[in-house]
């Protein structure tokens, strides 16, 4: 398992805050029934990142097995003593699959209350940390207010995403961040759809976009 600084061409400017943005930055894409790839079947996905080259985001509503003292074991931050000691919150601290590229490598979607050099910022409110400093700091109780650990990200090349959409693979709307850090998985893809009065039910109807 990795933590790095995130070097992923589509983020590219955004420690300037000058990163070319695109239509679907800051939105979350719903899967449709006809999603053809199961790395995608009724997902929830927050977009960080679109642009002419690309487009990165995370996977909302899958489970991970691994626990947050599993990572910091890993990572030899601590011992089995240690991992035993550390408080409910801090071993409860939620880890979920972000997509199905590079999974064996860390990020952390987060409230911007906490900042380091590597954080970068993916909305006015949410930032974006792959650096072992954030890991740190939870452990320790820290860290920011509102987050949530992701192992894998999805990853489109340029004009891939809006060919899928165009192929009414994908719904969009704005994402709540409230939804973003949400614990409860297992409902909400249906959450997501509510956002835009959407019921599953209706989905074969509806066209890819909002």
């Amino acid at each position: 398992m990795a933590f790095s600084k995130l070097t992923d061409p589509t983020m590219a400017g955004s420690e300037r805050g000058d990163r070319e943005r695109g239509f679907l930055d800051g939105q979350f894409l719903i899967a449709m029934p006809g999603m053809f790839d199961q790395n995608f079947a009724r997902t929830v996905i927050y977009v960080c990142a679109h642009s002419p080259a690309g487009a990165m985001g995370f996977i909302l509503n899958r489970r991970q097995s691994i626990t947050f003292p599993d990572i910091l074991l890993h990572l030899d931050m601590i011992d089995q003593h240690d991992a035993i000691m550390l408080p409910q919150k801090t071993r409860e601290f939620p880890i979920q699959t972000g997509g199905p590229v590079e999974t064996g490598r860390g990020f952390v979607l987060h409230s911007d209350d906490y900042l380091s050099e590597s954080s970068i910022p993916v909305s006015e409110d949410i930032c974006l940390t792959a650096t072992l400093d954030i890991v740190r700091a939870i452990s320790a109780g820290g860290g920011p207010r509102r987050a949530t650990m992701l192992l894998g990200y999805a990853g489109w090349a340029g004009g891939q995403l809006e060919a899928e959409i165009a192929n009414n693979g994908w719904l969009h709307c704005p994402a709540s961040e409230d939804l973003i850090f949400d614990p409860k998985l297992d409902d909400k893809y249906e959450r997501a759809l509510a956002l835009m009065g959407i019921s599953p039910g209706m989905l074969s109807n509806e066209a890819g976009h909002a």
